[in-house]
């Protein structure tokens, strides 16, 4: 059992947070067999990190012209075009998720409808499905379903188990579970230390 003063030293989360998520977290790690230390560490490293240590349960799209060039230079091949979009977060979503994940064209909103939400960042209508059929809750026709803490947790675990990550985990790699979750190496240098903190808590 995840308790409340240590998710707060495992995740380095304020006391509100740990509070908030203590119960769901651990609920969520026993029902997708996030069982040992290793694994718990490496998990809660990780949503830590993808919620802002369990602050924002909601992927931010409020992206200026020059960012949306640096992250997704083939959707925003120029100036001009990048400027349509800045700060303009559900025309953003809208346009970079558009026909990818199950997703449908710009015009039907399903980027906005299905961007990322929970502690690991459900993203696109094929996953949005295919976590309301692991979870029994109707995700399609409510994603922000996923706001609320327990199923913002239990759609992490089930990502992460989903994904394999528990085999990273117990492999101790940091750098396949991070580019399992996030596609890349975004913030591998603060996955890597909230790792190393929880690793300290847990396994000590």
């Amino acid at each position: 059992m995840m308790d409340v003063d240590l998710l707060r030293e495992v995740s380095g989360c304020s006391a509100g947070s740990a509070r908030r998520f203590a119960g769901p977290i651990s609920a969520a790690m026993e029902e997708f067999g996030i069982d040992s230390a290793l694994r718990q560490a490496h998990f809660i490293a990780q949503i830590a990190h993808e919620s802002a240590r369990f602050t924002r349960l909601e992927e931010n799209l409020n992206y200026s012209w020059q960012r949306l060039m640096e992250i997704w230079p083939k959707r925003f091949p120029n100036e001009s075009f990048a400027r349509q979009f800045h700060r303009q977060p559900q025309r953003i979503a809208n346009w970079v998720y558009a026909e990818r994940m199950g997703n449908g064209p710009p015009s039907t909103g399903d980027g906005w409808r299905y961007r990322g939400r929970g502690l690991l960042q459900i993203t696109g209508k094929r996953n949005y499905a295919r976590c309301s059929a692991a979870l029994g809750m109707d995700l399609i026709s409510d994603p922000d379903l996923l706001l609320l803490d327990g199923p913002a947790a239990r759609s992490a675990a089930w990502h992460w188990s989903d994904i394999g990550a528990n085999r990273m985990a117990d492999e101790n790699d940091v750098v396949a579970i991070t580019k399992a979750i996030n596609g890349g190496l975004i913030g591998i240098d603060d996955r890597r230390l909230a790792a190393v903190r929880a690793m300290n808590a847990l396994l000590a």
